[in-house]
């Protein structure tokens, strides 16, 4: 390099594993300006917080907490506010309170029972353990109405760690980077070079539970892009698939003809908070739901009553497709 002349932008790429899943982080910039072991370092102190799986995470010791009150940090004091809110505005379909219900259909098991839970107990559980009514946040303390309530914050949490990495790369300086965990993605460009970022999109083609593909590549300048589907995670009960997705009013998993819901926000806690909530609704109402929301896109992937796959977007995101070609 000739003296005076600036450092040519490279693509600096890192991976690692956390949450129980996987994240790459892709970024530009002159000279390598983070590391591994800082992206690492701030999601172990997310799970910390928030991980089910840890016994010692803040979650787990409210779940397992008898008495009504424990103190939060300040990442699960966030989600919580944001849980509160999605909830409110989707009259209920996302809510972190149904951990007892999940356990109950046996998604936390490595095998699940061979049936699914009789009416009785899913009525019980309903009234006695789920709705966002049955805790409450006030500054950092959290609190339950019994000792029945626990909450799973898996539906929000990781949408709020993808925005945490990439606030820490913006305020590292870096202008264009893509951070993904677990499918959940926030990018900002252009690139060096004035392209704009794309992403893929995924969902399945023919069936509700078959492995998913890309169907679709998505350009946009910043934001956040999250997938919900019944197809990534569910339990077999005498060969009829159930999804992970409960209905927080009905205590049944999706039932609607809804397969996935990919949803664009400016930040990836607004995109992965609405997308479960989202799937729970018809369509249509799916549909008007995000056209009545600012910033927020949505592509959804259903079947029909005579069993056909088709899909469906908002005229935002349609103008974000990079090779339209919706059947």
């Amino acid at each position: 390099m000739t003296l005076g002349q600036e450092s040519p932008m490279r693509e600096f790429k890192i991976r690692g594993r956390a949450q129980g899943t996987t994240y790459s982080a892709s970024y530009f910039a002159k000279d390598s300006l983070i590391t591994k072991a800082q992206i690492d370092s701030i999601l172990n102190v997310i799970d910390l917080s928030m991980s089910l799986y840890r016994p010692n995470s803040t979650i787990s010791q409210f779940n397992a907490n008898k008495k009504a009150k424990i103190k939060v940090d300040g990442h699960m004091a966030a989600v919580l506010n944001k849980s509160f809110q999605i909830n409110k505005e989707t009259d209920g379909l996302f809510d972190v309170t149904i951990q007892p219900l999940m356990r109950l259909w046996g998604f936390y098991r490595e095998q699940g029972q061979n049936y699914p839970p009789d009416t009785t107990r899913i009525s019980a559980f309903l009234q006695s353990t789920t709705g966002m009514d049955k805790i409450k946040i006030r500054k950092h303390w959290l609190s339950k109405k019994n000792n029945h309530v626990e909450i799973d914050l898996n539906g929000i949490a990781q949408g709020y760690s993808v925005d945490v990495v990439a606030d820490f790369m913006q305020a590292k300086g870096i202008a264009s980077y893509v951070f993904e965990l677990g499918g959940e993605i926030r990018a900002k460009g252009p690139k060096p070079d004035g392209s704009t970022i794309k992403i893929g999109v995924e969902g399945p083609s023919t069936d509700d539970f078959e492995k998913a593909n890309f169907k679709h590549r998505v350009s946009f300048t910043e934001g956040a892009i999250t997938t919900s589907g019944s197809y990534s995670n569910y339990i077999v009960y005498k060969g009829k698939n159930y999804g992970h997705i409960i209905n927080p009013k009905t205590g049944y998993p999706i039932n609607n003809g809804v397969i996935s819901v990919t949803v664009y926000a400016k930040k990836a806690i607004d995109a992965d908070g609405y997308d479960n909530a989202l799937m729970l609704m018809p369509v249509e109402k799916a549909l008007e739901f995000v056209k009545a929301k600012r910033d927020l896109e949505a592509y959804i992937i259903y079947k029909k009553a005579d069993g056909t796959v088709v899909d469906t977007l908002t005229s935002g995101f349609k103008k974000m497709l990079v090779s339209p070609g919706l059947r």
